[in-house]
């Protein structure tokens, strides 16, 4: 999902309705993995803690995203931020 909602931003001439449909036909083929997955992880896993497994990842993943593709600076703060973020997910999987 990363790929298909910020993919686009370093190509900003091109219509907003090609950039539309090449998002979404991005993000149809993860859909296609993703809710087979949640199927199945919702057998070990409640659904808030699907979602917060999907956020946890989408946030490594949209930090190296935004470093390496779109060549912006990480910051002390994002890491602090996303660290309470984490801390959150911790007591999400507590009993």
């Amino acid at each position: 999902m990363t790929i298909a909602w910020y993919g686009h931003l370093k190509y900003k001439a091109s219509p907003l309705w090609i950039v539309i449909f090449v998002s979404w036909m991005i993000a149809f083929f993860e859909y296609c993995f993703q809710v087979p997955a949640n199927r199945i992880g919702h057998g070990q896993f409640s659904a808030v803690q699907l979602k917060t497994i999907q956020e946890a990842i989408t946030l490594i993943i949209f930090s190296a995203f935004s470093i390496l593709y779109l060549k912006e600076s990480f910051s002390w703060n994002y890491l602090i931020g996303f660290a309470f973020v984490f801390l959150g997910a911790y007591f999400i999987f507590q009993k």
